[in-house]
């Protein structure tokens, strides 16, 4: 064999060996379009797109750890109302809440679709404690200027006076549908409210408000369809048993005003004044001023009933200094004829009262997303003691230390 010819097998030898091992690559496969998740700055920061839609996500809430002390609740002779229920004359216990917010929002040809939904637990009582509490807490659909759902009434819609006790009347949630016409700082709105009696007729709640960079101002109205029966509750009764109807069918109207004035006297400061008059008993003007180591930081805080207010007139201020921030409020008011049913099987008619409540409190931002806040406040009703009731002069101080990590 020549040369020649061992050069040119050797070749083709190379040749096929390459092919062979270049039919064994594997080419990449390009991969599949991913849509990854997209910040939604529309409606403000921590929105987030749904993957494939454009409807906008917020997930956020908090986890709070609160210690309540509720003082005994005395008469004029140093009785203490609380003392039969908790073997003390005061109450003291830890409280642990977890909230959870979801909204999520996207624009439509008649305006923003927003559905916005809020459960929370708590617990007051250590392990498998009775005072465990689990609940869907909120719940609303929103398409422009209409809403429908489970929420606050339309009558607490910027209400309260700057302290986490906000001493407002009328201050609860329930069912209702309203609609709400915005411009230009002016909003009109009218609610129609579902008062669980079963017929056809509905609350009607009207509100007028307008904010500008100096404040607010407001004014709402409130028919009661069917009014609640009004009483001082300290201890299991039913109002049927004693030949008293718990409630009216003649119905009742309220009146209640606010206005809110920001930093008139320093900057990061706000004042607040509101004041209410129902000409009849009314579930939209009631108060609880009492509380119970369990009650306190809750929606209502009472000794487990509400006072029928006739009239209330009240003021708060808060100002900040950076993260430090204080707030002081009181109000004071007169309540409709009330009863007291002390035992299961006897009530006596305590008459008119007149009550005050002052709340002070100081509130720090440890850090971001964790906040803490103390509040103390003193409540004190007299009534006039009708039908032979002695325990016609009442007060309490009460107070919390609260710590909450928000997200």
């Amino acid at each position: 064999m020549n040369i020649k010819s061992l050069l040119l097998g050797s070749a083709a030898a190379l040749v096929a060996v390459s092919g062979a091992r270049a039919a064994d690559v594997i080419m990449p496969v390009a991969p599949e379009p991913v849509d990854y998740v997209r910040v939604c700055d529309v409606y403000g920061t921590g929105f987030y797109y749904i993957p494939g839609t454009e409807t906008c996500l917020s997930i956020n809430g908090y986890v709070r750890f609160q210690y309540n002390v509720a003082g005994g609740i005395e008469d004029d002779f140093g009785n203490d109302l609380l003392q039969n229920r908790e073997g003390d004359d005061y109450q003291a216990g830890s409280a642990v809440r977890v909230r959870l917010n979801f909204d999520a929002r996207e624009e439509t040809e008649l305006g923003t679709l927003r559905a916005f939904a809020r459960v929370q637990a708590q617990n007051s009582g250590g392990a498998y404690s009775n005072d465990a509490s689990y609940n869907m807490d909120m719940g609303y659909i929103q398409l422009g200027g209409l809403t429908m759902g489970y929420l606050d009434s339309l009558w607490t819609d910027g209400d309260g006076l700057l302290t986490d006790t906000d001493l407002a009347v009328g201050d609860y949630q329930l069912n209702r549908v309203s609609y709400t016409y915005a411009a230009n700082g002016f909003t009109a709105a009218l609610s129609l409210e579902d008062d669980t009696t079963g017929d056809f007729a509905p609350d009607v709640v009207g509100r007028l408000a307008y904010a500008g960079g100096w404040g607010s101002i407001y004014l709402a109205g409130s028919y009661d369809e069917e009014v609640e029966f009004g009483q001082l509750t300290l201890a299991s009764f039913t109002p049927a048993a004693f030949g008293i109807d718990p409630q009216s069918d003649d119905g009742a109207f309220a009146l209640k005003a606010g206005l809110s004035l920001t930093d008139l006297i320093a900057a990061d400061s706000e004042l607040k004044i509101e004041g209410s008059y129902a000409f009849d008993p009314s579930t939209y003007s009631t108060i609880g001023i009492f509380s119970t180591r369990s009650t306190l930081g809750r929606q209502v805080d009472s000794l487990t009933a509400t006072l029928p207010v006739e009239w209330q007139i009240g003021a708060g201020y808060a100002q900040k200094f950076g993260k430090l921030g204080v707030a002081v409020s009181g109000a004071y008011g007169e309540t409709f004829e009330t009863y007291n049913f002390a035992t299961a099987t006897t009530f006596s008619n305590i008459g008119e009262g007149e009550y005050y409540k002052l709340v002070g409190n100081v509130g720090y931002e440890i850090t971001n997303n964790f906040d803490m806040l103390a509040e103390i406040s003193y409540a004190n009703i007299d009534f006039d003691g009708q039908n032979g009731f002695v325990d016609n002069s009442l007060d309490q101080t009460a107070g919390f230390l609260r710590f909450v990590r928000s997200f």
